[in-house]
């Protein structure tokens, strides 16, 4: 089946956003060893904001579009939900675990975003589906064995963080949806946010002043750039986007790509090691995500 021009122009953004995500999770880690976590997030959240309101100002005509009271809140809770909660248990699973792991453990996001739509009511979990979940984890338990048996209670912390912080994501693509369809991705990405930034900006003042700033150097401006710019506002709107053209469950299943990017990006920018149980739990985890994600797809037998 031939698919139309904006599809295929919404999956090849979604594959360039893959890439530039995969990557991130290196130039992130560094920022965030540079900086502390309170400091990189000090600096998205001053940023990101006033893209947000030049956007919507450039391609709206106005700063702050009216919207009925009850999108504001909606918009209010996406953006607790996607910016308060989610980027900033990111931010610091990401500092005490390694790239790699990370992205491992966030591209099971398409697990808890098929749960959460079978919640929801949508549909119904088939038993090849359940089987698929089941290998998912297993593969991510064998994934984080490798640290648990050598004691590294830091790092596996930070990936429990970052296990929390899939289900958010997963959940805020689902609930995304509605109001991208309503209010289109440019205001739905600003004013989520407005309202889920701001309180992070807010509360890592304190900290985020103390962070090490003069250590940064023009390499550390790029790298923020990059990352805040590129990465975190061009790449939620774009996802957002993406999903709006061909549909969360469609997309969702391109974010196993990531870890094996972030991979490679991870052992060439910082040396990061592999070894073969977690290699082989990466790859079972992938397996059960792809597995899970495809096997609605199949015919039930007659």
């Amino acid at each position: 089946m031939k698919h139309s021009a904006p599809q295929r122009l919404a999956l090849s953004a979604a594959l360039v956003l893959i890439l530039i995500w995969g990557a991130n999770f290196s130039v992130q880690k560094y920022l965030l060893n540079t900086l502390t976590p309170s400091g990189f997030l000090l600096a998205r959240y001053l940023i990101m904001p006033v893209c947000a309101l030049i956007l919507m100002r450039v391609t709206l005509g106005q700063f702050l579009p009216p919207l009925p009271r009850q999108d504001v809140m909606a918009l209010a809770r996406l953006g607790f939900v996607g910016h308060s909660l989610h980027v900033g248990i990111v931010c610091y699973g990401i500092h005490l675990s390694t790239p790699f792991s990370s992205s491992v453990i966030l591209a099971c996001g398409p697990i808890f975003t098929l749960l959460i739509l079978r919640w929801k009511g949508h549909e119904k979990l088939q038993r090849t589906q359940a089987i698929g979940v089941m290998v998912a984890f297993a593969g991510v338990l064998l994934f984080l064995s490798d640290k648990l048996l050598k004691g590294d209670w830091r790092a596996s912390g930070g990936d429990v963080m970052l296990f929390v912080a899939a289900v958010l994501f997963s959940y805020y693509t689902v609930q995304a949806k509605p109001l991208l369809e309503k209010h289109g991705s440019v205001l739905t990405m600003g004013y989520a946010t407005l309202w889920g930034g701001l309180p992070v900006m807010l509360l890592s003042i304190p900290a985020g002043l103390e962070a090490p700033w003069d250590s940064l150097g023009l390499q550390g401006w790029v790298a923020m750039a990059w990352s805040i710019l590129i990465s975190a506002f061009g790449g939620w709107l774009v996802w957002g986007w993406v999903n709006q053209v061909r549909g969360v469950a469609k997309t969702a299943p391109l974010m196993y790509l990531m870890p094996p990017v972030a991979g490679l990006f991870a052992w060439a920018l910082t040396g990061e090691q592999y070894t073969v149980i977690k290699l082989v739990g990466a790859a079972i985890a992938l397996m059960g995500v792809a597995y899970t994600q495809f096997a609605p797809q199949r015919k039930n037998p007659s």
